[in-house]
């Protein structure tokens, strides 16, 4: 196994309410919950990038506040999904991508775009859409996922466009989008949204069992079993770096159930 085929395991964000006298300890200073959260999990994903543009100040101070190995992932701006014709987004990708994001360094993941439920698959649009993304800014090299929520993209022609292009899809293991694991691109993207309230660690121990094999499987370049798919898993392939996310459900208990799984993985 490649050394630098990493997990990071996280949460989406780290401003949230209730994790104040539940994840932060009470009284923690809001101004440091994201020095507290950075040491405690091993990635985040920010999803303020899709409302609005941050600037690169924004960046390079969230670079230094945090250790280094951790890394965050980007969910990119809503201009350049949310319309009708994709072929027309690249100057809102561009925006996005000169916004200052490189300030991050080693410390940025991939880049997230969600298109919306509604958005159909239309193979010549979202090729155009893919053209689109640069492959590096700055001198940062750029990995791209996209996530896509309509059940049209549930087919071996969306898979074959993806992989043309090198370009992740994300899984997103939820009942209320279509959920489906096959790999597009050359690293893991995954947002589960199952975290439980009722449960100590937000996490039931077999689920949990479940998702630490499942993520080592892919850090190695297998594919796990039993897990929903288009197509049959591909050949074992080079060992690949996951990103897993503990997203919305019962979101109280997202960073239990993430330090519940990097515990798992470190003791593995």
């Amino acid at each position: 196994m490649s050394a630098s085929a990493t997990i990071r395991v996280g949460v989406g964000g780290w401003t949230f309410e209730p994790w104040r006298n539940n994840f932060y300890p009470a009284g923690w200073p809001v101004a440091r919950e994201l020095e507290y959260a950075s040491r405690r999990l091993t990635a985040i994903e920010v999803n303020g990038t899709y409302y609005s543009l941050q600037s690169p100040a924004t960046f390079a101070k969230w670079r230094e506040q945090t250790p280094e190995g951790f890394v965050f992932t980007l969910k990119a701006t809503r201009y350049a999904t949310n319309r009708r014709v994709l072929a027309e987004a690249g100057d809102s990708i561009a925006r996005f991508v000169g916004s200052g994001i490189a300030e991050l360094g080693p410390k940025l993941g991939p880049i997230v775009w969600q298109f919306a439920p509604t958005k159909r698959f239309d193979a010549d649009d979202f090729a155009a859409f893919l053209q689109q993304l640069p492959p590096a800014v700055a001198g940062v090299p750029l990995r791209h996922a996209v996530e896509v929520r309509h059940e049209s993209f549930k087919s071996p022609a969306y898979l074959a466009l993806a992989r043309r292009h090198r370009v992740a899809t994300v899984f997103t293991d939820s009942t209320d989008y279509p959920s489906f694991a096959d790999l597009s691109g050359d690293f893991v993207y995954v947002r589960t949204m199952r975290a439980d309230r009722s449960l100590p660690d937000g996490i039931a121990p077999q689920a949990l069992a479940q998702l630490v094999d499942c993520v080592r499987a892919w850090r190695d370049g297998g594919e796990p079993a039993a897990l929903p798919r288009i197509e049959a898993p591909r050949a074992p392939a080079a060992p690949r770096d996951v990103f897993l996310f503990f997203i919305s459900a019962d979101k109280e208990k997202a960073p239990a159930a993430a330090m519940a799984l990097i515990e798992r993985l470190r003791g593995a």
